[in-house]
């Protein structure tokens, strides 16, 4: 799994300061269809904008604002528009402290410890 700064930001602010043992499992692109949350909501949010030309973010963010299963799921969404730099890398220094493994075909699991 290829480190990106998002990961030593975390190490930095949370794990750290805190003292914390911190594990981060996620889905990487393309692998939605083992996502149970968003397994569940696509159809959904597909459903409610039917149709619909997604032609602003004002719109997009309110047909996924609306949306709700029957089950009372339901989806929380706002713009972010901040600026993210691109192609940062994390310092070599910084790489010991993480662990990557795959724990299931499609998640990965991060292990951050603390630089004490």
């Amino acid at each position: 799994m290829p480190l990106s700064c998002w990961k030593t930001e975390l190490q930095s602010q949370l794990v750290n300061s805190f003292a914390l043992a911190v594990t981060v499992a996620h889905y990487p692109t393309g692998a939605s269809k083992w996502n149970p949350i968003e397994h569940r909501l696509f159809s959904e949010v597909s459903r409610n904008w039917a149709g619909e030309p997604l032609d602003s973010y004002q719109k997009i963010l309110n047909y996924a604002r609306t949306t709700q299963t029957q089950t009372g799921l339901r989806v929380t969404a706002y713009l972010d528009r901040r600026h993210y730099p691109c192609g940062l890398k994390p310092m070599p220094d910084q790489l010991p402290h993480f662990d990557c493994s795959a724990m299931k075909p499609a998640r990965m699991e991060l292990h951050i410890k603390p630089q004490l």
